[in-house]
């Protein structure tokens, strides 16, 4: 069974950084990536950026390209999400997800696609001050 402990979140003022760590466990030949989302309260949780186990495919939500950077340590089974010039608008929970293979259906993980995910963390909180 796969477990994820996301950690790293905290309280910053806007234009800082933070780095979230998400810690794999129980990763096999069937994961095939991770995701990070958020929640705000009284919000949906969206998307923001995704990354395949081998680092081939990644991507972003437009409200994060050019801000955050995701990243994977396959060796260390921990995925990375680097948050530059935070906004209060970045204010949320943060969470780590994991996708399974979708080979059955013969077709690629949809890495922004809530669905996709199998396994999620506990959710590290990010709150970001004016």
């Amino acid at each position: 069974q796969v477990h994820l402990v996301e950690s790293g979140g905290g309280l910053v003022q806007a234009g800082d950084s933070l780095r979230l760590s998400c810690v794999v466990s129980g990763r096999t030949a069937n994961s095939y990536g991770l995701g990070w989302f958020r929640q705000a309260p009284g919000k949906e949780r969206n998307y923001v950026a995704g990354i395949s186990w081998s680092g081939s495919r990644i991507s972003y939500a437009d409200s994060v390209l050019g801000r955050f950077n995701i990243s994977i340590d396959a060796v260390k089974d921990t995925a990375y999400l680097q948050m530059n010039s935070l906004e209060p608008e970045d204010t949320a929970v943060y969470y780590c997800a994991a996708a399974n293979r979708r080979e059955a259906s013969n077709r690629r993980v949809r890495l922004s696609d809530f669905a996709e995910y199998d396994y999620w963390g506990q959710g590290t909180q990010v709150t970001v001050s004016s």
